[in-house]
């Protein structure tokens, strides 16, 4: 017997995520991978999986799925409103806690709280292809599993393996929001006035709408450019925050293009990238320098409290 899941819905931007793909920038592809690595990880070690294995990524609403096969435990983590759907019985779900599914048992990912991104992981093995070494979905460059899509209603993902470890492991996990994002100052800091320098660290700015795993557009005090709005193309890394003529702020995200014209003001620090991306259209930023040494004990201090979480599960 086949196991496998059926999209009934499906859902705004569902995709396959893993951690992405190393050392490709030299040829314009970018990391993609789960945008936040955290709750990807978190995912796969409460499903008992190994930390890489790939899982369903969706934002928003998420999508409505049916199980067809032998019994398989699933986990969602992220602020997610879930729930699982037995015949007539409906079972409100918690994140991050296993759940038992069974043949014709159906997944309602309604909407994820107040944030962006969720996760879905099984203990098992989607059959995906894989490219350079990862499925992950990038859209826009039509590059991984499903054929570089997102999620389709009626299309049907087979799982090559189970698991036979079906313990039902779960934790308490609470997505703490962040109050400002800590930054770098990027290469072309000297680009803006004083008063654009002063805008972007003491001003606040809004998510706007036009953001997606691509990059985040800003909205609010514009920043001025003395120098000049448009450079010769560069490289752009994950996290790196352009400002072109119009004075308000992008930030790159794991699906960016890897060269850009726009000068830099600064880069998100490591450390701050997973909560950077769970902020919703509409919600605030304000922005924080630091220094790169500073930078790297936070990403070193947030990798230990990410691991010492997992070794709690």
């Amino acid at each position: 017997m086949s196991n496998y899941f059926e999209i009934l819905r499906a859902g705004i931007n569902t995709t396959f995520q893993d951690n992405g793909r190393k050392n490709l920038y030299h040829i314009g592809v970018p990391f993609s991978g789960a945008m936040d690595q955290r709750n990807f990880r978190l995912a796969n070690s409460i499903a008992g999986n190994k930390p890489h294995f790939p899982v369903i990524e969706f934002a928003y609403q998420g999508p409505l799925i049916k199980y067809i096969g032998d019994e398989i435990n699933f986990v969602i983590t992220g602020d997610v409103i879930f729930k699982i759907i037995k015949g007539d019985k409906e079972i409100q779900g918690n994140c991050y806690e296993n759940y038992s599914i069974k043949d014709g048992d159906e997944i309602d990912i309604i909407s994820t709280n107040k944030s962006v991104y969720g996760y879905l992981a099984i203990n098992g093995e989607f059959d995906l292809k894989f490219q350079w070494g990862s499925c992950s979905t990038n859209t826009k460059a039509m590059i991984g599993s499903n054929n570089g899509e997102k999620f389709k209603s009626k299309q049907r993902f087979e799982i090559k393996k189970i698991n036979s470890n079906r313990i039902g492991k779960k934790m308490n996990y609470i997505n703490s929001k962040i109050e400002k994002i800590r930054v770098i100052k990027g290469t072309n800091f000297d680009y803006f006035s004083d008063q654009g320098k002063k805008i972007f660290f003491e001003k606040e700015f809004t998510v706007s709408k036009l953001t997606d795993r691509m990059g985040m557009r800003l909205e609010g005090p514009k920043i001025e450019n003395v120098v000049n709005t448009n450079i010769r193309s560069e490289g752009l890394i994950k996290g790196v925050i352009q400002v072109p003529a119009d004075g308000n702020p992008i930030i790159m995200l794991s699906d960016h293009g890897t060269i850009g014209g726009y000068p830099k003001i600064g880069v998100v620090i490591s450390a701050d990238y997973d909560r950077l991306v769970q902020l919703s259209p509409g919600s605030k930023i304000k922005f924080q320098e630091i220094n790169l040494s500073d930078a790297e004990t936070l990403f070193k201090l947030y990798e230990m409290e990410t691991q010492n979480l997992i070794s709690q599960i």
